[in-house]
């Protein structure tokens, strides 16, 4: 697969690659395909545990992913598919506040999941 490019920001993202081997992008041709981006802190690894903190932290990785691999950043992102929870008012809300700050000049397809927290 020589025609794929694989790519990891410094800190969380290199960790990644060698602890849990797997990669923040990877292009293949023009296109930029994201691994998931949580509310983690790149360089600390920490998570503040304030959800509007972690999601404002989850878009800033996901433009540093981006332009890590080559790309523009947010401008060219067309679709969003965002896991939570809880998803509740405060969540999309922070979702909407970030997708107009990035995104200003374009609206994304979207999808929110809401994520259920155990085992059977």
């Amino acid at each position: 697969m020589s025609h794929l490019q694989y790519y990891a920001y410094p800190g969380y993202g290199t960790r990644s690659q060698t602890d849990l081997y797997y990669s923040q992008a990877v292009k293949v041709g023009d296109r930029i395909e994201c691994s998931g981006q949580g509310g983690w802190d790149p360089s600390t690894l920490k998570i503040n545990p304030e959800i509007n903190a972690q999601i404002d932290q989850a878009f800033a990785n996901v433009e540093l992913t981006l332009k890590t691999a080559g790309g523009q950043g947010w401008s060219q992102v067309y679709r969003v598919n965002s896991y939570h929870l809880p998803l509740n008012d405060e969540a999309l809300n922070a979702m909407v506040r970030n997708l107009r700050k990035y995104m200003p000049n374009h609206q994304p397809m979207d999808v929110y999941w809401r994520v259920a927290v155990g085992l059977r």
